[in-house]
Parts: structure tokens; sequence; C-alpha cells
């Protein structure tokens, strides 16, 4: 296990404090759960962003080019966008 001064704003360390209290666990637990979970969602993110930059727009396209028209699910119907009237 490894050690790291962390320096905060007061405000930030304030909120952790109450929240680690609220949930019944340590300052540390609370800190190194948010890391972690910080840590796991950056992850997520660069992976889709990598994913993204392999995708084909053209061959996504075409494939959906090729899906029969066919009418929506029961409560799957878009809603039609209500655009706010301009006062001319």
């Amino acid at each position: 296990m490894s050690t790291y001064p962390l320096r905060l704003a007061d405000h930030v360390m304030e909120e952790a404090k109450q929240a680690a209290a609220e949930d019944n666990v340590s300052l540390n637990q609370l800190l190194s759960a948010f890391i972690a979970d910080g840590i796991g969602h950056r992850r997520a993110i660069l992976s889709l962003q990598k994913r993204a930059a392999r995708g084909n727009v053209d061959a996504a396209l075409s494939i959906l080019d090729r899906a029969p028209d066919a009418e929506p699910d029961p409560g799957d119907e878009l809603l039609e966008e209500k655009r706010p009237s301009r006062a001319r």
C-alpha cells in the first residue's frame, strides 16, 4: 500500500468528511473509493474513444440503410420536438 500527501481545498475536505460520516466509512475509505471510481471511469471513456476512432461511419450508415422500415414498438415512438416560437 502506498501513501500520498493530498492537498484539498478546505471546502472540499469538509464535504468529504461529511460524506464519509453519512456513509459510515473512514475518510480514507471514501477518498480511495472515489479515486478508484474515477480511474475506472477514465479508463472506460478512453476505451470508448479508441473504439469510436476505429468506427466507420459509412459502413454503419450502409447497415442502417438495409434495415427494413418497421413501425416502432409501443412506447418507442419519437416525440415531436417542441420549439419555442420566436418573437419577431
